[in-house]
C-alpha cells in the first residue's frame, strides 16, 4: 500500500543526496530495475529459509511425535494443522498491521540505518540464547513456523516500506541533504 509519502521524484528533478538504506541502497528513489532485483535477492532469500526452517521444524516435529501413540498423534496433527493455518493466518495479519502502523509514522534515514545496526548487534545474541527453547516448544513448532512463514511473507509483498516512505518525507523535508 503507497502513502502519500511515497510520491515520485520531485519536477525539478533528481537530487544528488539521496540517502543509501539498508539492503536497498539509493535504488530505492527510481525503483528500477536494481530496485527490483534488490528486493527479488531478499525475498529468493527468505523462501529458501523459510523452506529450510519448515523442513527441519517437519523433522524435529515427527521425530518427536513418533513415540506417541497412533490415535494422540492423529489427533495432535490435526489440532497442529489447525494451529498452523491459523498461525498463518495471523502473522499475516499482524505484520500488515505493523507495517500500517510504521507507513504513518515512518522511519528517518538515520532512525532505519540506526535500527538495522541495533538489529545486526543483537541478532546472534538472541539466536544463541534462544536455542534450548526450540527443544521445549517442538510440539508447536509447526504453528510457530506457519506463523513466521504469514509474517515475512506479508513483509516481503508489501508495496513499499516504511524506510522508502520515511527516505522520501526526509527528502522532501531536507531538501539539502542536511
Amino acid at each position: 500500500m503507497a502513502s502519500r509519502a511515497s510520491s515520485e521524484a520531485h519536477a525539478r528533478g533528481t537530487p544528488t543526496d539521496i540517502p543509501a538504506l539498508p539492503k536497498l541502497g539509493r535504488t530505492w528513489y527510481t525503483r528500477g530495475a536494481l530496485y527490483w532485483l534488490c528486493r527479488a535477492r531478499t525475498t529468493t532469500f527468505l523462501i529458501i529459509l523459510m523452506v529450510v526452517v519448515s523442513v527441519f521444524d517437519v523433522v524435529l516435529y515427527n521425530g518427536f511425535t513418533s513415540e506417541w501413540q497412533p490415535t494422540v498423534r492423529a489427533v495432535w496433527n490435526g489440532v497442529t494443522a489447525v494451529a498452523s493455518c491459523g498461525a498463518l493466518v495471523w502473522g499475516w495479519m499482524q505484520q500488515r498491521r505493523e507495517h500500517h502502523r510504521a507507513l504513518l509514522d515512518p522511519p528517518t534515514p538515520a532512525q532505519t540505518i540506526r535500527a538495522k545496526r541495533d538489529h545486526n548487534r543483537q541478532a546472534p545474541g538472541r539466536a544463541f540464547a534462544n536455542r534450548w527453547m526450540v527443544l521445549l516448544l517442538v510440539p508447536v513448532l509447526p504453528a510457530l513456523a506457519a506463523y513466521t512463514i504469514g509474517w515475512l511473507t506479508a513483509w516481503t509483498t508489501v508495496r513499499e516500506y516504511p524506510s522508502e516512505v520515511g527516505a522520501r518525507r526526509w527528502m522532501r523535508e531536507h531538501p539539502s541533504g542536511t
